[in-house]
């Protein structure tokens, strides 16, 4: 990577979610994500944006992470069986409201 290349909208933009999953993982407190996301959209160069993430680990690549298991997000699944719950409840709450009439 040429530190001197300019950096581009797609090149903030990836820093900037990147900086988010170290806030996220708790590397980061709000303050600090506040001031390096400010200092992203500021920047000018490939090199600026590699300083505002020098300090933090290599982070996986989110599409692999999203196909390790089975492309949902562990949130995803969750959702998915709380929505199955509840139309599972439904059901059978209808069913017995029509049976007791």
């Amino acid at each position: 990577m040429d530190v001197e290349l300019r950096a581009s909208d797609d090149d903030r933009h990836r820093v900037v979610a990147d900086l988010h999953r170290h806030t996220t993982a708790g590397r980061l407190t709000l303050d600090e994500f506040s001031e390096r996301v400010g200092a992203v959209w500021t920047s000018r160069t490939l090199g600026d944006l590699a300083a505002l993430t020098r300090d933090l680990p290599a982070l996986p690549d989110p599409a692999a992470a999203a196909t390790d298991d089975g492309g949902l997000g562990h949130g995803r699944r969750e959702l998915l069986v709380l929505f199955a719950v509840a139309a599972l409840t439904l059901l059978l709450l209808g069913g017995f409201l029509a049976v007791t009439r």
